[in-house]
């Protein structure tokens, strides 16, 4: 605590000292959308232009509360007022809820990513997600890509500041892809926003700092970093809009980095040694990451990435044989009609793919992206966008059947088509079912949260003799009836989000607990309890991947890359294989010893069961 106060005073009495080099401004966390967000990024704005010894400013993320492109260009209005350069990445908040898909930030302000070279230093800021889904941050695929051209193209011994919004360490399911190629050159700090907290941190041998919240939360005014950078040592100092800048609550030196060698925890594959028959018949990476469920159409696998290009393998050995590239980043779940392949993006279009080249058969534009997964039924594509709207377009053609535009927010999901009613959920915290063969209105349901957060959106909708299951964020199983859009009954026993299943039989209701657990229901008009759980030891869980069964088993994939079996009836966890450290999307279970698997990082692979 002396060292510390010494070390204090002598940075307070030499700030002004011949020997500083420059300052920065450090912000993070605006959530331009919340409550007092937007007036408080004004004030902070209004105060660093004040300030005539800033050389630049960086903002790390979370620069609005939910993403919306309405939120993103009152952001950039207000940067936009800044007298001094600034440069952005996204964080979590701006990704997750996007009704973009993540290409309006891009739009927004230019790049998700930015490097750029001052008085010596070297600053590298990369984007990270969850990208419109809830998982753990992840640096995404491309951006790693990225990267490492950045960093081979550096001088050698070029001093670097790298940042992210997330801390580099396991709140990212890739920190160890950052971690691993900045201790291999000058690196000499990384800073960090998300905890809405001035902190220290050590990210394993890097020296790390996370800065506070512009939010004012329950005091009276926002605040940020100011971060004065001379040739041997760094500090950080709390700076509030319209006081004097606060005594460093942290320094440390600059110094040549030097790996110490020692190790460090990494994921651990060690549950793929535990069931040998389960092997990657192959597996391929794609170069941005992959959010959606791979369709298999005839002998072709096909995807989109976060990049848009829609990408086509054989579904034999994996091998790329045609691509297709659209204009915005994909989410969109391929679905397969006849010869062509249907898939929507980003740039606000639903895409026909003819299977064999690629080539666009035809192609409906919407007014926004298309987020939300297609499902075909006879000549009919049913799919929701980013523009409100939800439409029946001819699969055969493209042209609008029907289109029902009184939605309050993005449709991210797949609907469930059952007899002459589609059903689907939505970010305006709505659960929507229509006439099928009219787009007519039946009824909407929601769960009695103002937050938008816990909207039934990502959940994809189960049927069974006239009952809608569904799970929300809300940690609810919900009964609803299927004619009157009445709650027959909701349970919380189990803590089910987002992923649930049915039987292929119809016998019970599945969900994938927060912990560890599987669960079932039976199915029925009043509250049955849980009828069994089985503890498959995944650990803590968010990915909205739903649970697939086929025959007397059950599928499904988890937000740390791995995948399982289990018995229909819970009585055994059959086997487990883990992919990677990623989110795994909704699984395809293509036979009983073959399984199709995607995951946020890009990897696309055949998982198969020696018998």
């Amino acid at each position: 605590m002396k060292k510390l106060m010494i070390l204090v005073l002598a940075a307070t009495l030499g700030f002004s000292a011949s020997a500083q080099q420059f300052k920065y401004a450090f912000v993070t966390d605006t959530h331009v959308g919340a409550e007092s967000g937007e007036r408080d990024l004004r004030n902070t704005v209004a105060d660093i232009n004040r300030l005539t010894d800033i050389d630049f400013v960086l903002v790390t993320g979370d620069l609005t509360e939910m993403g919306t492109n309405k939120e993103l260009a009152l952001t950039k209005e207000i940067l936009s007022g800044l007298n001094k350069p600034y440069h952005v990445i996204p964080g979590n908040h701006d990704t997750g809820w996007s009704e973009s898909g993540g290409v309006s930030f891009i739009r927004t302000f230019g790049s998700d990513k930015f490097n750029f070279t001052h008085k010596g230093f070297l600053f590298i800021a990369n984007a990270c997600g969850p990208y419109v889904r809830m998982s753990d941050g992840h640096i995404p695929r491309d951006g790693i890509i990225w990267m490492d051209q950045v960093l081979k193209a550096a001088p050698a011994g070029q001093r670097i500041v790298f940042i992210n919004h997330y801390p580099l360490d396991n709140s990212l399911d890739n920190w160890y892809e950052a971690t691993d190629r900045l201790k291999k050159y000058n690196v000499q700090y990384s800073i960090c926003g998300h905890g809405h907290q001035n902190k220290g941190y050590d990210f394993e041998g890097i020296k790390g700092t996370m800065g506070r919240s512009n939010l004012r939360a329950k005091d009276s005014i926002g605040g940020y970093n100011i971060v004065t950078m001379r040739q041997d040592s760094v500090f950080f100092a709390e700076k509030r809009p319209g006081q004097p800048l606060q005594n460093p609550w942290r320094m440390h030196a600059l110094e040549t980095y030097r790996n110490d060698g020692r190790t460090f925890p990494r994921p651990d594959s060690t549950i793929n040694g535990q069931y040998p028959a389960i092997k990657k018949a192959w597996s391929y990476h794609s170069a941005a990451n992959v959010v959606n469920t791979p369709v298999k159409h005839k002998n072709l696998v096909v995807f989109g990435n976060s990049l848009g290009t829609v990408e086509a393998l054989t579904a034999d050995a994996g091998k790329k044989t045609w691509s297709f590239q659209t204009g915005g980043a994909i989410y969109s779940s391929a679905a397969s009609f006849k010869d062509l392949v249907i898939i929507g993006s980003g740039d606000g279009k639903v895409y026909a793919l003819r299977a064999k080249t690629g080539q666009p058969a035809w192609t409906f534009t919407a007014k926004q992206a298309v987020l939300g997964s297609p499902l075909v039924k006879g000549n009919t594509v049913y799919i929701g966008s980013s523009d409100s709207c939800f439409r029946a377009l001819d699969a055969r053609n493209g042209k609008v059947l029907w289109t029902f535009n009184g939605l309050g927010g993005t449709i991210v999901g797949k609907p469930l088509l059952t007899g002459n009613t589609v059903i689907f959920g939505s970010w305006d915290r709505h659960l929507y079912a229509l006439d099928a063969k009219t787009g007519a209105l039946r009824w909407k349901w929601n769960n009695g949260n103002a937050n938008r957060m816990f909207s039934p959106a990502m959940c994809t909708p189960i049927e069974k003799d006239g009952i809608v299951y569904i799970s929300a964020p809300d940690r609810y199983l919900t009964a609803i009836d299927l004619a009157t859009g009445q709650t027959l009954w909701r349970n919380n026993e189990a803590r089910v989000r987002e992923s649930t299943g049915i039987a292929a039989d119809g016998s019970f209701i599945y969900g994938k607990t927060m912990q560890d657990e599987v669960v079932a229901f039976a199915p029925g008009r009043s509250n049955p309890g849980i009828a069994w759980k089985l503890n498959v030891g995944f650990g803590y869980e968010h990915a909205p991947s739903m649970l697939i069964s086929k025959k007397d088993r059950v599928y499904f994939g988890t937000r740390n890359g791995v995948v399982y079996a289990i018995r229909a009836d819970g009585k055994e966890t059959l086997w487990g294989h883990k992919v990677d450290n990623s989110m795994v999307n909704t699984v395809n279970v293509i036979s009983e010893n073959e399984t199709l698997v995607s995951t946020m990082d890009g990897v696309v692979t055949l998982i198969r069961e020696k018998k």
